[in-house]
């Protein structure tokens, strides 16, 4: 059984009496440990896919299953029990809470969860390490910069161990070194705990690291194509 299948799914927006396709009849499936990007511009799906497979929204028509689960039947107290569990989520934006350190907003999952204190704060102090940013756990996240950002993101979505890491356009805000750290910190983690990562992006150096690409083009599905290492 493929981790992710969306059969035949179409979301449709609303704006007052105007409707506003963002997919159409899309169809596909997705193995656990893929190191995917969803490729193509703005408008094109890429996000709406993101939020369906990540509980966020629920398809108009069609079917999204997740690990057995159809998203599209379950309740919202399911939907955010399943995300709590099995989603680890990027943003664009970083979506870092202002007032917590950041090593409480790392461990936000793991609270959400009811793990130990203890036990999440070893967790997350290893996570720094491994993303390099260790020393930096008693700090605010206005005074960390873009990338240091990026990497707490990052620990509060490995935190948990989810099966699946969603990723919305998580170079966009980056300059190219950073951005290629952190490319290569994911695909490292890719391999290691074989998390599946999807990816929404336009930037062709996200695209250039994954091992399969799959292209939108105005909710459609344009291209699929896997790339051999």
């Amino acid at each position: 059984m493929s981790l992710i299948e969306l059969k035949n799914v179409s979301k449709i927006y609303r704006l007052g009496s105007q409707e506003i396709p963002a997919l159409t009849d899309l169809s596909l499936t997705f193995e656990a440990g893929e190191f995917t990007v969803l490729a193509g511009p703005s408008g094109s799906g890429k996000t709406t896919a993101l939020n369906l497979i990540g509980c966020l929204d629920r398809p108009t028509t069609g079917q999204v299953i997740v690990s057995g689960i159809d998203l599209g039947t379950a309740s919202p107290r399911q939907l955010a029990d399943f995300r709590l569990q099995h989603i680890g989520f990027i943003f664009q934006s970083y979506n870092l809470i202002p007032v917590l350190t950041a090593a409480e907003n790392a461990e936000f999952t793991l609270m959400l969860q009811k793990v130990q204190k203890r036990l999440r704060r070893e967790k997350v102090c290893k996570l720094f390490a491994d993303l390099g940013i260790d020393g930096l756990e008693d700090r605010r996240p206005s005074d960390l910069s873009g990338g240091q950002q990026q990497r707490v993101a990052i620990a509060r979505a490995m935190a948990a161990d989810p099966h699946v890491i969603l990723a919305d356009e998580p170079t966009a805000n980056l300059d190219s070194h950073t951005a290629e750290e952190l490319l290569d910190l994911m695909r490292r983690l890719n391999q290691e705990k074989g998390t599946t990562f999807i990816f929404s992006s336009h930037d062709d150096r996200v695209i250039s690291q994954a091992r399969r690409v799959i292209r939108l083009e105005d909710g459609h599905l344009a291209m699929d194509t896997s790339i051999t290492t």
